[in-house]
């Protein structure tokens, strides 16, 4: 159970002063420039420090959350001791060293402290050295701190203070397990407070087994998105998901956006794509080296990046205030994710938009997101192309106009003007405008128009009336249902690995062990040439042309028959759709009938 307090007096105060703070804190505060203390900030701090308390603290991403735990264990922890007293886990490295770096310009004027970030991607034996030479707080993602109790390179019997930030993120990335072992290693009488942006039923769970009476402090509403974003979508077909990807980055010219994609492939594809017709963008995700990260998020920081292109847990360690748009060019398997996505715009009291790219069988999903976040989504159209390019010629013209002039080019202005002196001043206009305004009108003269309307068919009905099976070829893939594949997963993973558009994959039957697919015929040979010794993680993946029909036309379910083959539950290997991999396991899977699989399972189909 949560206890919630009355915080009508915190709520009032203006000032950090009156939070209770040291002057050691004060000062470092006055050094950043932090004037007013947010919402979150004023309600938890003099909480925290007046009290020895278990918390649970919900408030949206950006809010200043770090700061309102990071203030607290600074001024209550012993500077002077060298035993590890605090521990705060986060679920990215990124977030690990954001956090970490905020604790140590807090505490800039605390003399002795010393706080060691433990995070996966960097030497382990290194990081065990600044703990060894007395780390009074510990800043950790659950993974590596786990592999360092293991080795015995940390004592946590003696912490006083633990903080669970991002905790709803961390349990749906399936760190439960490891949180509940690293807390099995700190004492019973310990503070626990736990931060999260939403409040699902695994984040009352975890408080509910750690922690003893806790107080809740709510910032806005429990699961609600910030009031400062603004949230819109924008249907069109899979084929043109890309192509208005780009024309909503067109019709803001200032755009500085977060832009998400599902799968670590669809993120670098995209960024690839964009990079290539000219954008100023760049890839975030798991494959990366922690240097490529730290450069791409430099870059991002320093606006030499203007659309980063980021899987959801990469996302979780980008902390920049000035972020305009957010695009979800796939919605989340998760539909709660979409809160943290959208809070990475709207931070720090200004406005943001975040957008969504739907297609007719996904805009049923928006009513799901509209009951979580609280808030209406406005269907909104694509731009056009004559849109865009007034757009850009308006910017274009305020640009000129704001630019300022460079003494330096004045010598030369004598030359400049006999060059042009033949041109009248509209003529000199329309050449100048026309320099940079061709490219866009040559390229959008002819667009065509990219919004969708009409029913909320299903994927599958749309299948049937756009495929002929005439046109196309049926192919038999030997995994399934049993490898953790639904009908939107296997077309997921076919088609980033065969570059193919969401729509030239089709037809597909998820069955218990294996699975169906039909692509057009233009696509056969490429589909058996990508998948000759095709292996993930050792395990050969074995596609061929089947004979079989698609059931039911397009979305419905075919009579179920009884499994007669695929073996036990324990031999089956389990692929695992957040880094591609496969867990390792016997395949037991065998061809009978003349090549045909023997049964049929459970059935997923679309």
């Amino acid at each position: 159970r949560l206890y919630p307090l009355n915080y009508r007096t915190f709520a009032a105060m203006n000032t950090f002063q009156e939070l209770g703070l040291s002057e050691e804190l004060l000062q470092a505060i006055e050094d950043m420039g932090f004037e007013t203390p947010s919402a979150v900030q004023a309600k938890t701090i003099p909480l925290l420090l007046e009290k020895e308390t278990d918390v649970v603290s919900l408030a949206q991403t950006g809010t200043g959350k770090t700061a309102a735990f990071g203030f607290p264990m600074l001024q209550k922890i012993d500077a002077k001791s060298r035993i590890t007293q605090g521990l705060i886990l986060s679920p990215t490295r990124e977030l690990c060293l954001q956090i970490t770096q905020e604790l140590k310009n807090y505490s800039k004027y605390i003399k002795g402290i010393n706080i060691v970030a433990i995070y996966g991607g960097a030497s382990i034996t290194d990081q065990a050295k600044n703990v060894k030479k007395g780390a009074q707080i510990l800043v950790a993602t659950p993974g590596r701190m786990q592999d360092m109790i293991r080795r015995r390179m940390v004592d946590l019997s003696r912490v006083e203070y633990c903080v669970l930030d991002e905790a709803d993120e961390m349990l749906n990335m399936g760190f439960f397990e490891d949180i509940t072992a690293i807390l099995s290693n700190t004492p019973d009488d310990k503070s626990t407070w736990l931060f999260s942006a939403t409040m699902p039923k695994e984040v009352a769970t975890i408080a509910k087994k750690f922690m003893y009476q806790p107080e809740e402090i709510t910032v806005g509403t429990k699961n609600a998105g910030t009031k400062n974003v603004k949230h819109e979508y924008y249907q069109v077909s899979g084929r043109d998901r890309y192509p208005a990807l780009k024309r909503l980055a067109d019709a803001h010219p200032d755009i500085f956006s977060v832009v998400f994609c599902r799968t670590k492939r669809d993120t670098q594809r995209v960024a690839e794509k964009l990079i290539e017709d000219g954008y100023n963008a760049g890839a975030l995700h798991g494959d990366l080296s922690q240097n490529q990260r730290d450069m791409v998020m430099k870059s991002f920081r320093n606006k030499q990046i203007q659309m980063l292109v980021a899987t959801d847990v990469a996302a979780r360690g980008i902390d920049v205030d000035n972020v305009t748009h957010v695009i979800n060019y796939q919605l989340p398997d998760e539909i709660e994710t979409y809160t943290h996505r959208s809070g990475r715009t709207g931070r720090a009291g200004n406005k943001g938009v975040s957008m969504i790219i739907v297609t007719s069988s996904e805009s049923r999903k928006i009513k799901t997101i509209e009951k979580i976040i609280q808030s209406k989504i406005e269907a909104k159209k694509i731009p056009t192309g004559i849109e865009i390019c007034e757009t850009q010629l308006y910017h274009l013209a305020q640009k000129i106009h704001q630019t300022q002039i460079n003494e330096e080019i004045t010598p030369y202005l004598p030359k400049v003007e006999e060059v042009l002196n033949d041109l009248s001043k509209e003529e000199l206009i329309q050449r100048l405008v026309s320099v940079e305004f061709a490219r866009f009108h040559n390229y959008y003269k002819n667009a065509k128009d990219l919004n969708t309307s009409g029913g909320d068919r299903g994927e599958g009905a749309r299948d049937k009336v756009k495929h002929n099976k005439k046109d196309s070829t049926r192919f038999f893939i030997n995994i399934g249902a049993r490898d953790d594949y639904n009908w939107m997963h296997l077309k997921d993973f076919l088609k980033s690995t065969l570059s193919l558009d969401q729509e030239d994959v089709f037809h597909v039957d998820v069955m218990d062990s294996f699975s169906f697919f039909n692509t057009p015929n233009s696509q056969r040979d490429k589909v058996l040439e990508t998948f000759t010794d095709f292996q993930l993680n050792g395990r050969y993946i074995n596609v061929e042309v089947s004979e079989k029909a698609p059931r039911g036309g397009g979305g419905g379910r075919g009579k179920r028959k009884k499994n007669s083959g695929g073996g036990k539950r324990s031999d089956r290997r389990k692929f695992n759709h957040s880094d591609g991999g496969f867990d390792q396991g016997k395949n037991k899977r065998r061809k009978a009938n003349g090549g045909k699989p023997s049964g049929f399972g459970r059935r997923s189909r679309r």
